[in-house]
């Protein structure tokens, strides 16, 4: 069982930057993968970005730009940087950890409790 943990969620101003952050109770992402999904009031959850131990990426159509993905030193923390950020990207961020390097939900196990970001004027 892994568990995971995120924070650095809040509210953020249209325009503005935020740096979420996602620690597993073990060293999980080697050989396997962890990612960001995003859940909107209302709606399911829509996975963003996965990073594998290699540092590869899988981005979302329409992600990468304005959100980066990115592991530590030790791999078993994992960021989301956000930029730019919009209205519609308000909701909560879940981490999550899987064996494939995707964004579909069915294919990960593993999901943390999410953090709270609020964009707003």
């Amino acid at each position: 069982q892994v568990s995971l943990m995120e924070s650095g969620g809040g509210s953020v101003p249209i325009g503005g930057s935020v740096r979420l952050s996602c620690v597993a109770s073990e060293y999980y992402i080697q050989p396997k993968c962890m990612g960001w999904f995003h859940q909107k009031p209302g709606w399911g959850r829509i996975g963003l970005a996965t990073i594998d131990s290699e540092n590869t990426t899988y981005y979302r159509n329409g992600v990468k730009g304005r959100f980066t993905i990115s592991s530590g030193s030790t791999k078993n923390t994992v960021y989301l940087q956000m930029d730019n950020l919009k209205l519609g990207d308000t909701g909560i961020y879940y981490c999550a950890a899987g064996p494939h390097l995707t964004t579909n939900e069915v294919d990960f196990p593993y999901f943390g409790q999410g953090t709270q970001v609020t964009v707003s004027n």
